[in-house]
């Protein structure tokens, strides 16, 4: 695996991490004051999520920590597993936070509370929106960049904080316009927008945990560098899995018979850096060596 690849992956990783953990811890504040002071309960959850996502933060950097580690007697495949379960230990997070609002909501509906508008519930909503929503953009990009499944659930949670408040303008749009229960109406559709998300990152999460291939797209990217090498004369047996960030890779390659040894080693040797050099996400590759001949084209 490329070092350099992966000292520039965890550096985009930190960056969006430590940035987003900032902007939550201040969101969170903000939100759960003026939510308690206007007596907002869509605001208060609304804010409850953003401290939520500065546990999801360090559950980040924890898997990063924990997955950055080199391969040892004990795993010699690495750690990058630490990293997905990290994305599922953020959708559990997601599962719970979603649970309660929807659990506290349906219970002040019961109650028959209602609340009045308050104008700085609807600025709060604005400026959690615009923040979220950036963090949300640039946290999916170094997660695309880094190929983070922890960092992608994290952009996830940062978009789910985002809907929250546009479900908290909406609850005070409803409020306006008479709708006493709009502000728990919206707390529900934000606790339920909540629960997919975290339902879709497991998902994701469970597939690699399964040992599914990696995506179509870069498995075409492949064989198409395997393919442009004229001195593989033929090649099958290909099969891809992820864990965490980096893909691991085996193939057979086949060679013409009459090669030495070191000519064929130089082969795979060369196959394998290209490979490395071409595929932007850190890539462990094994390539066995066989003969050209009829009962092995398979």
């Amino acid at each position: 695996m490329d070092n350099d690849k992966q000292a520039i992956a965890v550096r985009q990783i930190k960056s969006m991490t430590y940035l987003g953990m900032a902007v939550n811890i201040g969101l969170s504040v903000m939100k759960v004051t003026i939510g308690l002071l206007a007596g907002s309960l869509a605001l208060v959850a609304d804010g409850i999520h953003s401290l939520s996502d500065v546990a999801t933060d360090v559950a980040v950097l924890l898997g990063l920590h924990l997955g950055s580690r080199e391969p040892d007697q004990s795993h010699p495949y690495g750690h990058g597993r630490a990293e997905t379960f990290s994305a599922v230990l953020i959708a559990l997070i997601l599962i719970v936070v979603g649970g309660a609002m929807i659990y506290y909501a349906t219970s002040a509906i019961a109650r028959d509370e209602t609340t009045v508008p308050r104008l700085a519930v609807l600025v709060a909503a604005v400026i959690s929106i615009a923040a979220k929503e950036f963090l949300y953009r640039i946290t999916q990009k170094a997660a695309i960049r880094s190929h983070s499944p922890a960092l992608y659930a994290n952009a996830w949670h940062h978009r789910s904080d985002a809907l929250s408040s546009v479900a908290v303008v909406i609850g005070f749009i409803s409020l306006e316009l008479g709708f006493g229960h709009g502000d728990q109406v919206a707390a529900i559709a934000v606790g339920m927008m909540i629960i997919w998300v975290g339902v879709k990152v497991i998902g994701d999460a469970f597939r690699e945990l399964t040992e599914a291939a990696v995506d179509p797209d870069t498995i075409e990217h492949i064989k198409e560098i395997i393919n442009s090498d004229s001195s593989i004369r033929h090649w099958h047996k290909l099969r891809t899995r992820t864990v965490g960030r980096e893909v691991f890779l085996d193939l057979h390659i086949l060679v013409d018979p009459d090669l030495k040894i070191t000519a064929a080693h130089d082969i795979a040797e060369r196959l394998e850096k290209t490979l490395d050099k071409q595929i932007t996400r850190p890539i462990n590759i094994t390539v066995h060596i066989e003969p050209d001949t009829p009962e092995l084209r398979k």
